[in-house]
């Protein structure tokens, strides 16, 4: 580990004397892919000199201990010294493990959310929206901006469908385990028995895609401008403004019909496309690496039913990691951050795993 360690501290040196350098300082692309590796590997780097700092304190503190010459007292706090170094050595070693860890490319990228209603009809709609609400709270929290792309709503306030950024730097990082199916257990408010059902959502996050990534040619595109359709709700307007995107080669529709604008519009719904495509790739990557790590938190298994709300018990729980929370309302509000942090963590726990340092 710290041989990879040194190797990370010399490239780091190497990047901050190429960026000093006007030839490169000029060319703003090359800059900015410096300008980020640099600040990737800024905090390891910062934690390895920590350690080798650490490591040089706890080794003066043994030369003294084994001085026979030495008084007692400065014999104490040498021993105490070297105690407390020992210890904080191997938390660095720890914290240093977790940044080497292997990094997921797409994690400081925004994402677009689908959500789609499942079994339960009228039912799963509404609780589409549910979620909806909960995602754009927990995306406020976190300082991101919400974008909405598309709302397919239903005559009681549902949604059948409903798709829409999170933009901001981390947000694939803290939104990535939420692909799945989520099944509610409720009495709904359409049933007049006060029976409880069962009904499901489905829940696609998909890192943003950006130009360079994937090429769309405009000969495989055909584009149709339509009214916007659904209850008449706040996001319909009655002109022509909404676009339908086909992707011939592989044949997928995307409807954009928030903004009023056609060219907004059009903009989004490439956004969407590309995404769309990038996961397509992205999916035959993850297949490879599931395979290596069968045990993995999983996010892109959408058939996966990976969490479960249950009204009548006021609780949340999560079935990949076995994390039951008894505060449901205030996780339908937005305040999703300990099952989020519980992901990541057993996320980080199975890759820790799978390395040899």
């Amino acid at each position: 580990m710290l041989d990879k360690l040194r190797e990370i501290e010399l490239k780091y040196e190497r990047i901050l004397d190429e960026t000093s350098r006007p030839e490169i300082v000029g060319n703003q692309e090359e800059f900015r892919r410096l300008m980020r590796e640099q600040k990737l590997l800024a905090p390891i780097v910062g934690k390895f000199r920590e350690y080798i700092n650490t490591e040089k304190q706890m080794n003066e503190a043994q030369l003294l201990l084994e001085d026979k010459g030495i008084e007692a007292d400065l014999y104490e706090l040498a021993d105490t010294e070297y105690n407390d170094c020992r210890d904080m050595l191997e938390a660095i070693r720890e914290e240093l493990k977790i940044m080497l860890l292997p990094r997921d490319p797409n994690d400081d990228k925004s994402v677009i959310v689908e959500i789609r209603g499942g079994a339960g009809g009228e039912e799963a709609a509404l609780f589409a929206y549910v979620l909806y609400r909960m995602y754009t709270m927990y995306a406020e929290s976190m300082r991101f901006k919400i974008e909405p792309i598309y709302f397919n709503e239903t005559e009681l306030g549902g949604f059948k469908e409903v798709s829409f950024i999170v933009d901001g730097e981390g947000a694939y990082s803290k939104l990535k385990f939420e692909s799945g199916v989520h099944r509610v257990q409720r009495v709904p408010e359409t049933e007049s028995s006060g029976r409880i059902h069962t009904s499901t959502v489905t829940v696609a996050v998909l890192p943003e895609a950006e130009e360079v990534e994937v090429e769309i040619n405009n000969a495989d595109l055909k584009i149709e401008t339509i009214k916007s359709s659904g209850a008449g709700g706040q996001h319909v307007n009655k002109t022509e403004s909404a676009v339908r995107l086909l992707h011939i080669p592989s044949g997928i529709v995307i409807e954009c019909q928030d903004e009023r604008s056609q060219y907004k519009n059009k903009d989004k719904a490439m956004k969407l496309l590309r995404t769309r495509l990038y996961d397509i790739k992205q999916a035959e990557q993850s297949e490879k690496i599931a395979a290596q790590r069968k045990n993995q938190v999983g996010t892109g298994d959408r058939s996966e039913r990976i969490r479960t709300y249950n009204y009548p018990q006021g609780r949340v729980t999560d079935h990949r990691i076995g994390l039951t929370l008894y505060s449901l309302e205030s996780f339908l509000n937005g305040d999703m951050g300990e099952m989020v942090d519980a992901l990541i963590g057993a996320d980080t726990a199975e890759k820790l795993k799978s390395e040899d340092f």
